[in-house]
């Protein structure tokens, strides 16, 4: 370097020049990446079921195939049957929504709770009537609305193409895996197999459980808020589906929001679905968790705050859910090989 400064300053900046390329290339496919990602996660979260259905006596190519049916079945139900009604329901609440805030400011409770409050709640409820009538905000969310199509498309067309990676991981999973092995030095093979496959199984089955218990919340929401005569009980439902598919903060959001719409109906039906949730919140914790959960690796409480806030500032929603398994995964590895390591030493 000292003999030669500029051809060693030259190369440098070569180097830092490829590694920006490669940066801006990785970018630029970012949804191609992430949408890779997720038929991953996916797969791997199909594979217990194969592996149970394997366990049952089924060949596992016979056992790929039920599965692979079983997943385009219920994509398919989901888009002839869910989700025509969700789109019709969430037009209707947005075309109901000044009729709605009209009725709840009639209501006895409202203002006898406005006058309470100092005329608070009226000023409120005032500013969020004047935010929906105003033309300006129509004009903001029109514009808003080519951007809100652009992005529909472009969600339908990732979508699709998880849907087609998906089924194409489950089918060679195993294979693939052998294809990717073989990429490991044949001294250290045997170790990264076996640390390899019980991530993926731990994964596997922490992505399932959550799957399960996100699906007896969003049915446990259908039902309350139907008894307690909430419009939109079907909308909120799927919202909920989604949402408590991350931990901890899934259910304590959706149960908020529910309680909210509720007052739209009364404060009794307000009260009576923040205790049912409540309710089901403790049986969640210690009945559902523990039996749906109880194979797959545990991932404390602060981890999964950090791991959601995380992947949501970088990828929304998608990028919270993504990013708990993968800080369980990452936990295993610190469980069985740095822990074990660091002991030793």
């Amino acid at each position: 370097m000292a003999n030669r400064p500029f051809v060693w300053a030259f190369v440098a900046t070569l180097g830092v020049l490829l590694a920006l390329g490669l940066a801006s290339a990785i970018v630029s496919i970012s949804s191609v990446v992430f949408s890779v990602f997720a038929a991953v996660f996916i797969t791997l979260g199909l594979d217990p079921l194969v592996r149970w259905l394997q366990r049952r006596g089924m060949r596992r190519g016979v056992a790929i195939v039920v599965v692979i049916v079983l997943f385009i079945l219920v994509i398919a139900g989901m888009l002839w049957l869910v989700l025509p009604l969700v789109i019709t329901q969430a037009a209707s609440f947005i075309n109901g929504l000044p009729a709605m805030l009209g009725e709840l400011q009639s209501q006895e409770w409202f203002q006898e709770a406005s006058s309470g409050s100092g005329g608070v709640l009226g000023s409120i409820y005032t500013w969020i009537v004047d935010l929906i009538s105003d033309p300006t905000t129509w004009a903001a969310i029109g514009g808003g609305a080519l951007n809100v199509g652009f992005a529909i498309v472009g969600g339908i067309s990732s979508g699709f193409f998880i849907f087609i990676l998906t089924i194409y991981f489950t089918a060679t999973l195993d294979s693939s895996k052998r294809a990717v092995y073989t990429l490991v030095s044949a001294s250290h093979r045997e170790r990264v197999i076996g640390y390899s496959e019980r991530i993926m199984q731990n994964v596997g089955r922490y992505l399932s459980g959550m799957v399960v218990l996100a699906f007896f919340n969003a049915l446990y929401s259908l039902i309350l808020l139907s008894l307690v005569g909430v419009p939109f009980a079907l909308v909120i439902s799927v919202a909920a589906f989604f949402i408590t598919l991350i931990p901890l903060i899934g259910t304590v959001l959706t149960t908020a929001v529910m309680t909210l719409l509720s007052l739209f109906v009364s404060p009794v039906a307000a009260i009576i679905v923040l205790l049912a949730m409540l309710v089901y919140m403790q049986v969640e914790a210690y009945i559902l968790t523990p039996k749906v959960m109880s194979k797959a690796v545990q991932v404390p409480g602060s981890i999964v705050l950090i791991a959601a806030l995380a992947g949501g500032t970088l990828a929304g929603l998608p990028g919270a859910l993504v990013a708990i398994p993968v800080a369980a995964g990452i936990l295993l590895i610190i469980k069985e090989v740095v822990v074990p390591r660091k002991a030793l030493s």
